[in-house]
């Protein structure tokens, strides 16, 4: 059976990764003005104690918080104009899950979430995930409306013009990928890679469609067109983190 590491993040996380990414967002949302406090985040004086499962939860983690981050006035805003929030039966504490929840579940259309059977449930995110999907209509219809007020094809064209260019930049630079040595050598990797029609260059600048060269600095870290991203996590060397995505 041919296992991915993209199956996840299309459907859904586990629900430790909306713990951590909640915990994360917690320490890093924008605090606003006293007289401009809408959305009340709770205490986040103490650091929180992060656990993950493995280096693509702590990945994912990491960018579910800064997505929730990147877009938390929009966000927010979905969530006063739809009148999910405020809510009685959830707590200040529980507002960084909502909204980091809530990031995810657009990004998902309003679909609903798979399940693993494997995965430990966490009663405070099914409590917010139960929540947003008994709104979700109110909540896709307040997207729609900021949409439509900043006459924007999609959530993207609502962040201000510098942060797009950004965000451009940094997709078009290439993807570094460290060897997990003690997993596999190099050489099994450049067989593995050539297999699977991957072709060795010799600089950057070399570069085609499925073509891969090694850090002239660092001989464990090897370097992919940015466009090859979705397929590279599709491969085994990843699932089994044999290869790790910086």
């Amino acid at each position: 059976e041919k296992r991915t590491m993209t199956l996840i993040e299309k459907n859904g996380y586990h629900d430790s990764v909306y713990i951590n990414a909640a915990k994360i967002f917690q320490g890093i949302h924008t605090e606003k003005r006293k007289d401009r406090i809408l959305v009340r985040y709770g205490d986040d004086s103490v650091s929180p104690r992060l656990t993950f499962k493995d280096e693509y939860s702590q990945r994912v983690s990491y960018e579910l918080a800064f997505n929730a981050l990147k877009y938390q006035d929009l966000l927010e805003e979905i969530l006063l104009d739809s009148c999910v929030y405020p809510c009685q039966s959830i707590p200040d504490e529980l507002t960084s899950l909502l909204v980091v929840m809530l990031y995810d579940l657009q990004d998902r259309k309003f679909q609903a979430r798979d399940i693993f059977d494997e995965e430990d449930p966490v009663a405070e995110v099914r409590k917010i995930e139960g929540y947003l999907h008994s709104f979700r209509t109110k909540l896709a219809a307040a997207l729609a409306r900021c949409r439509i007020k900043h006459d924007a094809l999609s959530i993207e064209y609502i962040l201000p013009e510098t942060i797009r260019k950004q965000e451009q930049r940094a997709s078009a630079l290439p993807l570094c990928v460290w060897i997990n040595t003690y997993k596999i050598s190099l050489q099994d990797v450049f067989r593995d890679l050539e297999k699977k029609g991957f072709t060795r260059v010799e600089t950057v600048s070399d570069f085609d469609r499925y073509t891969y060269c090694v850090d002239q600095h660092c001989h464990d870290v090897l370097v992919f067109p940015s466009s090859l991203k979705e397929e590279l996590l599709n491969l085994d060397l990843f699932a089994d983190c044999k290869l790790l995505l910086q």
